[in-house]
């Protein structure tokens, strides 16, 4: 589902005995027994992923929106849902961006769907549930837009609504389409108009996943020089 330069850990239980560190347990210091189990579990997969890129255990500290806060050089992103939790990271030096979901495999409890998607949205999921009945794709497509948001915040520190991206699922491949009604960042060099990812069902939950490559800027030459060297030539006083 992802890139070969992204780690998954997963979990499809709670650990025991996790011990978090002195900022993690700031975080859900209210939080009720289930709820801490949950985010200790997804701490410790985040800190195998770590380990597996060759970065040494961090603190999972909550920054802006609650969004997990990630070593300098890892980009990363951690979902959990009943019955699994799990963390993807990668060095920056090779992914922009990830965003990881889940949900369980159920349709969406009723009246929502209407608040997180279009009308045209909501033609296609029909026309896919005529095709792939057993599917939920109701649920499938809002996991996207999740995923989409956690992709989205940590390169503009903005918010992302379910009405500021359009969705559409291919149910041959198991690809989608986030396409962007806001203005997006600039990634890799260009403006960010959507973005791409995979979706799949498996054992009673459903994954998504957002991952961009970085892209090394193409060196341009200026007269013939390189680039450093003409940089530093345009500064030079004239004679």
């Amino acid at each position: 589902m992802v890139p070969s330069d992204v780690v998954v850990e997963e979990a499809f239980g709670d650990l025991p005995d996790v011990k978090l560190y002195p900022a993690e347990e700031a975080v859900i210091a209210n939080a009720v027994g289930k709820r801490r189990q949950e985010f200790a579990t997804a701490r410790a997969c985040a800190r195998a992923a770590l380990a597996k890129i060759g970065r040494p255990p961090a603190a999972g500290r909550a920054g802006l929106r609650g969004a997990p806060q990630w070593p300098a050089g890892v980009v990363g992103s951690i979902t959990h849902c009943q019955g699994y939790r799990a963390c993807a990271v990668a060095r920056d030096r090779d992914i922009v961006t990830i965003g990881l979901d889940a949900e369980p495999h159920d349709r969406l409890p009723d009246g929502v769907l209407d608040t997180i998607t279009s009308a045209t949205e909501r033609v296609g999921l029909a026309r896919l549930a005529a095709t792939r009945p057993e599917i939920c794709w109701d649920r499938i497509l809002f996991c996207v837009k999740e995923s989409a948001y956690k992709a989205w915040f940590p390169l503009t520190l903005r918010w992302l609504g379910f009405e500021d991206a359009a969705v559409d699922l291919d149910a041959a491949d198991g690809s989608f389409t986030a396409r962007l009604l806001v203005p997006g960042p600039v990634v890799n060099g260009g403006l960010l108009t959507e973005f791409e990812g995979r979706w799949r069902v498996s054992d009673g939950l459903i994954a998504t996943a957002i991952a961009i490559p970085r892209v090394a800027a193409p060196e341009v030459s200026y007269g013939g020089v390189a680039p450093a060297v003409a940089d530093k030539a345009k500064k030079l006083p004239v004679q």
